[in-house]
């Protein structure tokens, strides 16, 4: 096991269920012997989220088989990231029982009033999709910074390959995804001279409870199956398969620690290939 992150801190938002890459990402830094503060909204999400929150149960009992299995501490906070009360008091509690953060990884997000064209959509789910995956960005790493100074850290949020590739039928959720892109560049270039690091993981296909309800309903819209639907994705993934949470987050890990000193302002595809740039 690595300890390269020994003696760190990292906040890990939209950690709380055990299925999700955030809850992945919060593994592994454990793994690599960071302690963890586990953040989700710790109640029932808006009847509009596809896919369901952490509850406090299950993000307490997370952070304690953390804790267990890898020796470091961990922490559970509940926090709504479209609040910056509730932000707020999530930092508190921060400062109060952590103090610093080395490593703030921006990974909650949601998907509210889909599938719809643009010209159909509800401008409240719309709002809510931005709310939750774009300005949650800006909300938490503005309370978070104060804690971060000083330390050499490193800001990891999670965008999307959707932020690169439109997707139709879940307009918000790709404009979301590509104003975290251009947020990562913007603070990556604000915040270098602070010695602080700003990268973005691009996932596309993973294995989560989202990626499963998009299956099933293109199965519903196309009359097949689920498993038909994940069969005709993996034909356009170079490497021939779904990606797992894990693997988003071992790429998570090498941008919170100093093997990526070099590493700013770049977002980051964990596609199977999928999608390939210049």
């Amino acid at each position: 096991m690595s300890t390269e992150l020994n003696g760190k801190t990292a906040l890990v938002t939209g950690a709380g269920k055990r299925s999700g890459i955030g809850c992945a990402i919060a593994r592994k830094l454990a793994a690599c012997g960071a302690d963890v503060v586990i953040s989700d909204l710790g109640r029932a999400s808006d009847a509009g989220n596809q896919v369901q929150t952490g509850s406090l149960d299950e993000m307490g009992s997370i952070a304690a088989e953390l804790e267990a299995e890898f020796g470091v501490r961990a922490l559970s906070v509940d926090a709504d990231v479209t609040d910056s009360h509730s932000i707020a008091a999530m930092v508190d509690r921060i400062r109060e029982q952590v103090g610093q953060v080395h490593i703030l990884c921006n990974n909650a997000g949601a998907s509210f009033g889909v599938p719809n064209a643009v010209h159909t959509y509800d401008e409240a789910a719309w709002m809510k999709t931005i709310d939750v995956n774009l300005h949650s960005v800006f909300r938490v790493s503005r309370a978070v910074l104060p804690l971060m100074m000083g330390t050499g850290g490193s800001i990891i949020n999670t965008a999307s390959r959707a932020g690169k590739v439109p997707a139709m039928f879940n307009g918000a959720y790709a404009v979301a995804k590509a104003g975290v892109i251009m947020l990562t560049k913007v603070m990556a270039l604000e915040l270098a001279g602070a010695g602080l690091r700003v990268n973005a993981v691009c996932p596309g296909q993973v294995s989560t409870d989202l990626e499963k309800w998009r299956f099933g309903l293109e199965a519903q819209f196309f009359g097949t199956t689920a498993d038909e639907q994940e069969k005709e994705m993996c034909k356009t993934i170079p490497l021939g398969r779904i990606g797992t949470p894990g693997e988003v987050a071992n790429l998570v890990a090498f941008l919170a620690s100093e093997e990526s000193s070099y590493l700013t302002g770049q977002a980051i595809n964990v596609t199977g290939g999928q999608l390939m740039e210049l």
